[in-house]
């Protein structure tokens, strides 16, 4: 029997949980007396591994400094945790319904996350919608997207092969990772990357909603 496994990325993708990413990383360049990115700058590394994405914000820095703010970045949003400032991180709209119909379909689900297991499993227990994957791969125990760790091991979780696979996400480095991982590769333009970004990145085709990811899926699965 064939397993079909959809994997979508959390951040942009999922949930919109900019608010509390932009909020963190400000807080992390304000303890360390660096200006605070512009926004659409914090947007743009959404995905990434920490030290990646400090990387990407401040490449005139040493990767030890990368490694710091990396840090620091995680003690600014336990902070918010634990004061309860922390923004709601919405589902976009159609998200149940298309897990919905995905699972009636047959597919097994998974996510592929910049995310620590922390803070996807605190996403994800708010939703109610842990249980809905079969397997959850994250920063903590894999390398930085676009490297195709988090996908082969998610398909090794769910015994699916690569061509029975799909990756579904916002950004090129969620591309690239399919691509890598010789996986398809479905973008949604909901998120924090173009939807051109995306098909240049390798992208099948880019989807404007949910229930337009839906009827592709089914359509083409």
């Amino acid at each position: 029997m064939t397993v079909r496994l959809a994997i979508f990325d959390c951040d942009g993708t999922l949930m919109d949980s900019q608010a509390n990413i932009i909020a963190a990383m400000d807080a992390c360049f304000d303890m360390n007396s660096l200006p605070p990115p512009p926004a659409h700058s914090t947007r743009r590394v959404v995905g990434l591994s920490l030290p990646e994405a400090m990387a990407m914000l401040l490449p005139e820095a040493e990767t030890d400094f990368h490694g710091k703010l990396a840090e620091d970045y995680k003690t600014c949003f336990k902070r918010m945790r634990a004061d309860e400032t922390l923004a709601h991180e919405p589902l976009y709209e159609g998200t149940l319904d298309a897990l919905d119909a995905l699972e009636a379909k047959g597919w097994l689900l998974g996510i592929a996350t910049g995310k620590s297991d922390r803070g996807l499993d605190h996403a994800l227990e708010f939703h109610g919608i842990r249980d809905r994957f079969v397997t959850l791969q994250t920063a903590d125990r894999h390398a930085s997207k676009p490297h195709p760790s988090m996908l082969d091991q998610a398909m090794r979780d769910a015994g699916a092969m690569p061509e029975d696979s799909v990756m579904i996400g916002d950004t090129v480095f969620d591309m690239e990772m399919a691509r890598n991982a010789r996986v398809r590769a479905l973008g949604v333009a909901w998120g924090y990357h173009g939807p051109e970004e995306l098909t240049d990145a390798g992208a099948e085709t880019v989807l404007d909603d949910y229930p337009e990811l839906t009827a592709y899926l089914t359509r083409h699965d």
